[in-house]
């Protein structure tokens, strides 16, 4: 089965003191996970509101992706086995968000 590649926009904005918005952060980022499927899958683990799952999915999938483009990176040497056990902890819970799944 072939993985469809989603594309991503993220832009952050801050607002600031003279009501005004400020753009702070903008990248694209893909891969295969269907991010909103992810989130209402996520909700089932009991967060206090829906926005933490919103963040915890996108954490979760930025620094999966950091630590893949990076594994050499020696900043990951002691997170990156902890990170993937907890990783598969979720996905054995909410499943995966793949595409097709």
């Amino acid at each position: 089965m072939d993985k469809e590649k989603k594309h991503y926009y993220v832009n952050m904005i801050q607002s600031q003191e003279d009501g005004k918005m400020a753009e702070v952060i903008n990248f694209n980022f893909g891969g295969h996970h269907d991010i909103a499927d992810m989130v209402e899958r996520s909700k089932a683990l009991g967060f206090a509101k829906d926005k933490h799952a919103k963040e915890f999915v996108l954490a979760m999938r930025f620094m999966h992706h950091v630590i893949k483009k990076n594994s050499d990176n020696p900043i990951f040497a002691e997170f990156a086995p902890q990170f993937e056990a907890f990783k598969h902890s979720i996905k054995s819970k909410v499943g995966c968000g793949c595409s097709g799944k």
